[in-house]
């Protein structure tokens, strides 16, 4: 197996077994010091960190303040439900969606600057590389959450210990997913420039799509197919259901979609990845 990595994970030394390991299989040491490497990144670029804490600000405050009057004498009005109080989880979804495909322009910088090759002419499966970034994009996006969960009390919006527990959960799952949708986008671009406008093609109609500022119900019969594929819609109606209790599926199948589509996109991007 390989051996420790350092700090930076700048390089991948191994021994003789290191170059027999099986194609396909894992190694979960070299999926660690990925995700390692991803996290201390991370935590150092703390406009990132401050970037958490303005954007709930923004889209709460500012903007659920401007369409509250707008909404309430719509389809919530009936339900009782304020309408900051329903835009909440669609602000977690929307830090979800930002931290998690931005996570993954990491591929593209290190493609830049030489370290993608080195990780991968190491003797490392390609799917262990692959699910360090997933992971780590993840693990990134959960953290800007947990930061968008602490404005809650601000709203009036109260969450129990378990709320939260499961808020967690629902948060990791909708980040793998949207982040290794992000992995698909950047093995294929080659330059940032062309990542920021395929993403941001991607992003804004999937979160405006996805029920997350306003109810669905009443979308147009031509964009409700989208809204039915579209995998944010399901993670959305899942952070609903766990903070407010209201949602159009069940919570389980929300989850089951979600891991479903996950899975197919880690699918599509191993011989993206595999073309490095």
């Amino acid at each position: 197996m390989a051996e420790a990595y350092n700090d930076s994970f700048v390089t991948l030394p191994g021994t003789e077994q290191a170059l027999t390991f099986k194609r396909g299989a894992l190694d979960w040491e070299a999926t660690y010091g990925i995700w390692r490497r991803d996290i201390k990144k991370f935590f150092r670029e703390k406009s990132r960190l401050w970037g958490g804490i303005a954007r709930p600000i923004l889209w709460l405050l500012i903007l659920g303040s401007s369409l509250k009057p707008a909404i309430s004498s719509n389809s919530l009005g009936s339900s009782g439900i304020d309408y900051t109080h329903y835009i909440f989880p669609g602000v977690i979804a929307l830090t979800l969606i930002f931290t998690s495909i931005q996570s993954a322009i990491s591929i593209i910088w290190d493609r830049e600057f030489g370290f993608l090759k080195e990780v991968m002419v190491a003797p490392v499966p390609r799917l262990s590389i692959l699910l360090g970034k997933a992971l780590g994009g993840a693990t990134q996006a959960t953290i800007q959450g947990v930061i968008t969960l602490a404005f809650a009390p601000l709203i009036g919006l109260w969450l129990n210990p378990l709320v939260l527990l499961g808020l967690l959960a629902t948060m990791f799952v909708i980040a793998f997913s949207l982040t290794a949708l992000g992995i698909v986008i950047s093995s294929a671009m080659t330059s940032f420039e062309g990542f920021g406008v395929i993403s941001n093609f991607i992003v804004m109609p999937m979160y405006f799509l996805s029920g997350a500022i306003y109810p669905t119900a009443s979308a147009p019969i031509w964009l409700k197919p989208l809204i039915y594929v579209n995998p944010l819609s399901y993670g959305v109606d899942a952070l609903r259901q766990v903070t407010i209790g209201l949602g159009t599926h069940d919570f389980w199948l929300d989850m089951v979609i979600l891991g479903v589509f996950a899975v197919v996109v880690l699918a599509i991007a191993l011989p993206l990845f595999n073309r490095e």
